[in-house]
């Protein structure tokens, strides 16, 4: 793994950046002053930034000097509502919120990335763009940054998340599917209530409740087949208020997570059959609310063979690794463009979203020379087709 040696300016120049976003983290679409500061740094070393109509985050460009194709590297930049336990010094004075999923870690490393890109950019085969996306945690940021033009006239976009479950010094990628298709849903039963003494005068909505809960997890055992991973997940039920009373509603909620559109499409054909049969045989109100997220990352595989090869060259340990049931919201630029989501080790023990979680530093400025190397040899393969 690549150390800082004659970057070590560099170096530490994005871990005190990236210690700073981490004290002073922003949730999903409020990223105002996460924005201000990768701007002003932008704004400092000369990169340009594109005129876009983001209310947060931004898109930088360098190259451009000579004729070439352009690609497009991704970060985010939004943290989570989850009050921190990590311990690091540089802990969050932002109660209640952290950056407990490395986006400060992710954009700090495309940072130093457009730094070090900047210093050759006569040399550049072609274009260079940069996102800093906000709102990855709501699913919703990378179709804003779509809308806007952000990835016109690019032919190839790579992206890295950090993975506490691999060592810092190994880099990770995937052919096809790596990430899961995230979907929510939400069952409102509207039933009749009572007096819990005179069940014959109502129409019990938590024994309706507990046959759709029955019910929906013979979807994945009966419906899906075996050769797909696939989850329903309920997360939340709520029905009653005391314990002589059967109530009028209950609610329910989940998750579901796939792997490929037709099982996708499948489960929630499977879970409207179910909801309006059950609804019938009651003869209850049942409103069923799907509410779509990101599809699966779908790697490119000639694009996941030059990434671990730059990896390699780059003095990682470049493995090929499983998919994870985790969203990522990078899978709606994967269908506009060809392109791969890397894996970086972090270090751990923490997983994702834990609220000690936790990023090794020794990984930044090697991951930030990893991105710089992608797009400026990406640009060299391009080219010489």
């Amino acid at each position: 793994m690549r150390t800082a040696s004659q970057h070590e300016p560099l170096a530490q120049f994005i871990q005190a950046f990236r210690h700073d976003l981490h004290r002073n983290p922003e949730l999903s679409n409020q990223e105002f002053e996460t924005t201000k500061k990768i701007r002003a740094v932008l704004e400092k070393e000369g990169i340009r930034i594109l005129d876009l109509p983001l209310k947060t985050g931004l898109v930088a460009e360098v190259g451009g000097l000579q004729d070439g194709p352009l690609v497009v590297v991704r970060s985010d930049i939004d943290a989570l509502p989850i009050e921190e336990e990590s311990g690091v010094e540089f802990t969050s004075l932002n109660k209640g919120v952290m950056h407990a999923c490395g986006h400060d870690f992710h954009s700090s490393a495309a940072l130093g990335a457009a730094i070090l890109l900047k210093k050759i950019e006569p040399e550049l085969k072609g274009t260079v763009r940069i996102l800093f996306q906000a709102a990855e945690e709501t699913g919703l940021g990378a179709p804003e940054v779509i809308a806007v033009g952000a990835l016109d006239n690019a032919v190839a976009i790579f992206g890295i998340h950090n993975d506490p479950t691999l060592p810092v010094g190994v880099i990770g990628g995937k052919d096809g599917a790596l990430t899961a298709g995230v979907d929510r849903f939400e069952i409102k039963i509207a039933a009749k209530g009572c007096h819990a003494a005179k069940p014959h005068e109502g129409n019990d909505p938590i024994i309706i409740l507990g046959q759709l809960i029955s019910a929906v997890q013979t979807i994945i055992s009966r419906t899906v087949s075996s050769d797909n991973n696939a989850v329903v997940s309920i997360t939340q039920v709520h029905s009653g208020s005391t314990w002589n009373v059967i109530p009028d509603t209950a609610y329910v909620e989940g998750t579901v997570r796939t792997f490929n559109q037709d099982a996708r499409d499948l489960i929630e054909q499977r879970f409207r059959q179910i909801v309006a049969g059950i609804a019938s045989t009651f003869g209850a109100e049942i409103e069923f609310l799907w509410h779509a997220g990101p599809p699966s990352v779908i790697n490119t595989p000639e694009w996941v063979e030059f990434a671990l090869n730059v990896a390699s060259d780059e003095g990682f340990e470049a493995r090929r690794v499983e998919a994870s049931p985790i969203g990522e919201d990078f899978a709606f630029y994967q269908q506009k463009l060809p392109g791969t989501f890397m894996m970086v080790g972090s270090g751990g023990p923490y997983a994702l979203h834990h609220p000690k979680f936790r990023v090794d530093d020794r990984a930044l400025f090697p991951t930030a020379h990893y991105l710089y190397q992608v797009a400026k040899q990406s640009l060299e393969q391009l080219s010489s087709r």
